[in-house]
């Protein structure tokens, strides 16, 4: 039986409020990046940046890529919304949340297309190859102190 608030309305669940929010996350806005024509973005779209100078050297370390943009400074790379949970990205890669773009709304131009149906880079290989790359050890394998 489907419980309802006291107006006789029943409330939002939560994999319904979440899944409203990430597709608030796919219109197309200035400055945010777009998801290509064909593809979904079923978990929304955040973005990893990385300046172009070490992302040449990120991308053949990724078993898999989604969707690239780059401008004259940086690669953006599209990744499924939330992927900076409980992850620190090590500098100088930068997450967009929402994958905007930060400046006046100019996008950057698409690099490279995913070969699939979604736009997505898998997260935790480009956040290791990144790691990697800056000497930095991933969040999950730093020691604790009290």
């Amino acid at each position: 039986m489907a419980m309802r608030a006291a107006s006789g309305i029943r409330p939002l669940g939560l994999d319904t409020m979440v899944r409203l929010q990430r597709g608030r996350h796919t219109v197309t806005t200035p400055g945010r990046l777009p998801v290509p024509e064909g593809m979904t973005a079923p978990l929304g779209c955040d973005a990893v940046a990385v300046p172009s100078f070490l992302a040449q050297q990120v991308l053949p370390r990724l078993p898999r890529v989604g969707c690239v943009y780059a401008d004259e400074t940086h690669w953006w790379w599209i990744v499924p919304s939330d992927s900076d949970y409980a992850l620190e990205w090590p500098a100088p890669a930068r997450y967009a949340t929402g994958a905007v773009v930060p400046g006046p709304g100019v996008v950057p131009d698409l690099l490279h297309r995913s070969d699939g149906k979604v736009p997505y880079t898998p997260p935790i290989p480009l956040y290791l190859a990144l790691c990697r790359l800056t000497n930095t050890t991933p969040t999950w394998s730093r020691t604790l102190s009290a």
